[in-house]
């Protein structure tokens, strides 16, 4: 399922952002973009996308908020100080300058002072990114939920389009038993040209014929996996890979009343319901 959620948190001093985007996928995929002090904090953000979403990609994006003046601090460079030191000190007595080099004049050296960012705390960066993340996880959720939501209403009514078809091939199903009866008659007293025909031999032929295209079975397991997937969809877990099964399980069920069936009408639904099947499973790829 696709989605987009944002949140910012604050701890310790730090403020960080977290934006997060899900697009389908068959797994669960988590690819965070964390600055480079946040490395450590990489695992535990993973684990807890993971314990929100078990399906999908997503892509995680951290970002640090600027640093105010209160976060930088000066920062001194003691070897290149030493080394303006020692050159000054060289410099006076290849002259033969009076004094010594004193603090302000190494100071005043290009690259000895100079203003940095604070360490960062990890103990504060971990506050504030757990804050923005269930912040942007929520609003995440919400759009999931809406799109679920929509889903839903369309499986259920593709579902009750099959289950409609299968009633309808249900129906029809003796009837292609009294056709061929018909047909054999029909043919047998063409051939025959008037001689009588034992009936115990036609029906023994009719019954073979009834037994080769008895889809009864077929036709219960496919209204099992039916009320099976309706519970899935009105459930409130995950389940787009248990879903993704009974749509195996549905188009074996249909394929082989397809193959069993002789009679036209069935034939015709048999397409139908396996175009609709089709259609139910582009959208099962979109469930969690």
């Amino acid at each position: 399922m696709t989605g987009f959620g944002a949140g910012r948190g604050e701890a310790g001093g730090e403020a960080l952002t977290v934006e997060l985007r899900a697009v389908n996928g068959k797994f669960c995929e988590v690819k965070p973009r964390l600055p480079r002090e946040m490395a450590a904090l990489e695992p535990e953000l993973i684990k807890a996308i993971k314990a929100r979403i078990s399906r999908g990609m997503v892509d995680v994006f951290v970002r640090r908020e600027a640093i105010s003046a209160k976060g930088l601090a000066p920062r001194t460079d003691l070897p290149l100080a030493a080394a303006y030191a020692k050159a000054l000190r060289e410099l006076k007595d290849e002259l033969g300058l009076a004094g010594e080099p004193t603090v302000h004049d190494i100071a005043a050296m290009e690259g000895v002072l100079s203003l940095g960012e604070t360490a960062a705390d990890p103990a504060a960066l971990a506050g504030a990114l757990q804050k923005a993340l269930q912040t942007a996880l929520d609003a995440l959720d919400q759009m999931r939920q809406r799109e679920g939501e929509a889903l839903a209403r369309d499986l259920t009514s593709r579902l009750a389009t099959i289950e409609k078809g299968a009633r309808e091939v249900q129906r029809l199903a003796p009837l292609q038993v009294e056709a061929v009866r018909d047909r054999l008659n029909t043919r047998i007293a063409e051939l025959t040209r008037g001689v009588p025909l034992d009936p115990a031999r036609l029906a023994q032929e009719v019954a073979l014929f009834a037994d080769r295209t008895d889809v009864a079975e077929e036709l219960t397991r496919l209204a099992s996996h039916l009320a099976q997937a309706r519970g899935l969809i009105a459930s409130d877990t995950p389940a787009g890979r248990k879903l993704e099964f009974l749509v195996q399980e549905l188009n074996r069920e249909i394929n082989t009343i397809g193959s069993k069936s002789q009679h036209a009408a069935i034939a015709s639904l048999i397409v139908d319901l396996k175009a609709e099947l089709e259609r139910v499973r582009e959208q099962v790829q979109n469930v969690e």
